[in-house]
């Protein structure tokens, strides 16, 4: 039985037959519109694949990727290899007190067991003389811990079976106990991640759809954008699993990929779908309006993934890999995003387009968006100074923000692996992970002189632990500071300490130390990634313009559209405005790496809108229009189909910021205000009121620049074939008004021009013609791309 969804009605080829349109994207479209079977066939294996290892990909994810050129990876490199260890699983045992005979049995017993369990380094209680059991006693006495260290070899049953083991003690004695540590919260951020993807997707896929019907009219329409993109994210599971085997994927990477996938799918095909109803309501059959969309809206689609793209290879500039496998997969997922936009929409166009609402009439030149654009050019120069004056101040918390690593704060209060965590460094001192550690090549000896001579005498300095051996030649100092663990005062000792090392080779880590080395990457490469993203961009508007000012003009708007982004960024997530109703806790600061995610991926979706609307006022410009009517007719016609993918750009970014990882909700919460900020303020108030103060100078560049532009410029305008008139069947005679033909017979044909302005209007043939066949004679029409 046929789908009644994909079936194509008799009278889906109504409209004559089209001239060829020329060029390789209009090639792809009529390819993947005649094969669309085996299109739609690829993009389901595609997708069945990807799905099938989406769980294998977050499996194999890494959480916290190290990097070998930062000294507080190194350092931990260093001690690893003198010491290996997988890492340790932690218990607490609370609610009882730590004598108590009962508690004591049961600890004691458990710990017995575990050391005995394969896998297993050491098995380590409060029970033992010394300063280290001591130390796993909690000052009021009521709590004790037990930490295992896992061997390097160990595999992940071996681990879950301690886990289960040390959770076998909750109860006993009528402790409470509570199992985290490293390992525990490793896992545990891996889980919450595939479960805040999971639920991102479920979340924002509904209400995309129901947004689409809303936008197009209709459910086949509105359905494409939904199944292309959830094709882009099988196809982006595929590329990270691919990845995730030549390169340390980080856990957070996965569902910024997504995110970006899911996002770029919707808005690329929306584009798409919207340029086919177009097409077909000036006359085009479903075949010619698939070509013409691919020549027009395809190009669109190239170019802005381009630009998106160039935005994200910034990252490659720095050496974190995080940053690394963020630009590695967002680049693929760019591309896939752009390739089931340019074969898999066409194909479902050539299956659904006969159920897709045809528009009565091209989107009209008059309307709120060009009304808008008028009252904004007669106040071009307050309006300009308003919306950057209102940017720069919503940017301005940024100047003030701080950078820190959240730890076990990225996951949600509930989470095991964070209670153990906080627990520790609140109740049990001296075995909470000091804020900064010395690694010191050398004997035990040589790095307690070190630490007594220089490290104790540091301003900023609280105390020094015992210093600890890690093999027969690499030691351990923890060093105390007063405040903040990753505030300045801490930043500062590691300064010092890297400046004076005493004469031996020491590698300063922890927490502090890691924020410093990013910083410090930020500061070294940050601009280099800044320029490469800046040139790229201005090369690839050049090339789409002709112009040298529109470029410029777009970087700087973009700036002050992210501006506003990160300000946001800064006031709900260090600052604590909303933590309430958004459920976090403020951590006093922002995740290292996620204002450069922010920066790249706000940049390449501002960019991404910026394309859509220059597109079209350069191919208004092109046809004739001066400056001032090409905003106008540009704003207008994609005002709207920017702000709708605007939209639902907004609640896919608002359906991951839902999410409980930290990471993944200030990703979102920054994307979604970057994208409602451009794609208001900037594309509808912004963008009209500068371009109406340059004038045509906003197409101008020097007399070269003009000439390599003619030579090897890229344009969205494309010189399509004229679509035929089309002829509707022949009513018999007698049974309604209708022009009668020399022969006799009732002959009623409509001819749909279309002129850079308006539709055109019926035009009645008087020639003879037979039902169905070709244009009557006499019967003239015209169109052209609007």
């Amino acid at each position: 039985m046929r789908n009644p969804f994909f079936a194509t009605p008799a009278s889906a080829s109504a409209s004559a037959p089209t001239a060829v349109v020329g060029g390789r994207l209009a090639a792809l479209g009529r390819f993947c519109f005649r094969h669309r079977r085996w299109v739609l066939g690829l993009w389901a294996v595609v997708l069945v694949v990807g799905v099938l290892i989406g769980g294998r990909v977050f499996e194999g994810s890494v959480a916290g990727a190290s990097s070998a050129s930062a000294e507080a990876d190194r350092g931990s490199a260093v001690v690893a290899a003198a010491d290996p260890a997988k890492g340790t699983v932690t218990a607490v045992v609370d609610g009882r007190p730590v004598d108590d005979p009962a508690v004591k049995a049961a600890v004691e017993k458990a710990t017995a067991e575990i050391a005995a369990l394969p896998g297993v380094s050491s098995a380590l209680d409060a029970y033992g003389s010394g300063p280290a059991p001591a130390a796993l006693r909690s000052a009021d006495g009521t709590a004790s811990l037990v930490t295992v260290r896992m061997a390097d070899t160990a595999s992940t049953a071996q681990t879950d079976a301690v886990t289960e083991r040390l959770g076998a003690l909750n109860g006993a004695g009528g402790a409470h106990v509570t199992v985290g540590g490293d390992l525990v919260l490793q896992q545990e951020v891996k889980q919450q991640t595939e479960k805040d993807t999971r639920f991102g997707e479920m979340v924002t896929l509904p209400l995309t759809l129901i947004v689409m019907v809303l936008v197009f009219g209709g459910l086949a329409a509105a359905s494409l954008p939904v199944i292309g993109a959830v094709a882009s994210v099988g196809g982006a599971l595929l590329a990270m699993f691919g990845f995730s085997r030549i390169m340390d994927i980080d856990t957070s990477v996965l569902p910024i990929a997504t995110v970006l996938g899911l996002g770029l799918s919707i808005d690329y095909a929306l584009l798409m779908v919207n340029r086919f109803r177009e097409e077909r309501g000036h006359g085009a059959d479903i075949a010619a309006a698939v070509e013409r969309t691919a020549a027009t809206a395809g190009r669109t689609v190239a170019f802005s993934g381009l630009t998106v793209a160039v935005a994200l290879s910034g990252l490659f500039v720095f050496t974190s890999p995080v940053l690394g496998a963020v630009a590695a997969a967002g680049v693929s997922v760019v591309v896939i995003a752009v390739a089931a936009a340019l074969t898999l929409i066409p194909a479902l166009l050539g299956f659904a387009g006969a159920r897709i609402k045809t528009p009565a009439a091209p989107v009209a030149d008059e309307g709120f968006f060009s009304r808008t654009v008028r009252r904004v050019r007669k106040r071009a120069v307050a309006v300009t100074l308003a919306s950057v004056a209102l940017l720069m101040a919503a940017g301005a918390p940024f100047l003030h923000a701080d950078m820190r690593s959240s730890g076990a704060a990225v996951l949600p209060a509930s989470s095991a692996g964070r209670q153990v965590a906080e627990a520790i460094d609140q109740r049990f001192p001296q075995a909470s992970a000091a804020p900064i550690t010395v690694v010191v090549e050398g004997g035990a000896s040589v790095a307690q002189a070190y630490a007594d001579d220089v490290v104790a005498k540091l301003p900023g300095v609280s105390g020094v632990r015992a210093v600890s051996p890690v093999g027969d030649a690499v030691s351990t100092i923890d060093v105390l500071v007063h405040g903040d663990p990753q505030g300045g005062q801490a930043k500062q000792v590691v300064e010092e300490l890297r400046a004076d090392r005493g004469g031996l080779t020491t590698y300063v880590t922890g927490g502090a130390a890691s924020v410093v080395d990013f910083q410090d990457e930020l500061l070294s490469r940050g601009p280099w990634a800044l320029g490469l993203v800046a040139v790229g961009t201005l090369v690839l508007l050049f090339l789409m313009t002709g112009s040298v000012v529109m470029p410029v003009k777009a970087l700087l708007m973009n700036l002050l559209s992210l501006g506003a982004s990160l300000g946001a960024l800064t006031l709900v997530f260090q600052d604590g405005w909303f933590s309430g109703l958004l459920g976090f806790s403020p951590t006093g600061g922002l995740e290292t790496f996620i204002p450069v995610l922010v920066f790249a991926f706000a940049f390449g979706l501002s960019m991404d809108y910026e394309v859509f609307l220059l597109a079209r006022i350069r191919e208004l410009t092109l046809r004739g229009h001066d400056c001032v009517r090409a905003v106008e007719l540009g704003v207008q016609r994609s005002g709207r189909i920017i702000t709708s993918a605007a939209l639902l750009m907004v609640i896919v970014f608002a359906g991951f910021a839902l999410g409980d990882m930290l990471m993944v909700k200030q990703m979102g919460i920054a994307l979604a205000v970057a994208v409602a900020v451009d794609a208001t303020l900037v594309r509808c108030l912004l963008v009209p009121a500068a371009m109406s103060l340059f004038g045509e100078f906003n197409w101008w560049a020097p007399g070269p620049l003009r000439r390599l532009h003619r030579r090897f410029g890229l344009s969205e305008h494309v010189d399509l074939p004229e679509i035929e008139p089309a002829v509707l069947p022949v009513p018999r005679a007698g049974t309604g008004p209708e022009s009668v033909g020399s022969d006799g017979v009732g002959v009623e044909a409509v001819g749909v021009g279309v002129g850079s302005e308006s539709a055109g209007s019926a035009v009645v043939g008087s020639g003879g013609g037979a039902a169905g066949g070709g244009v009557p004679k006499g019967l003239v029409g015209s169109a052209q791309p609007a």
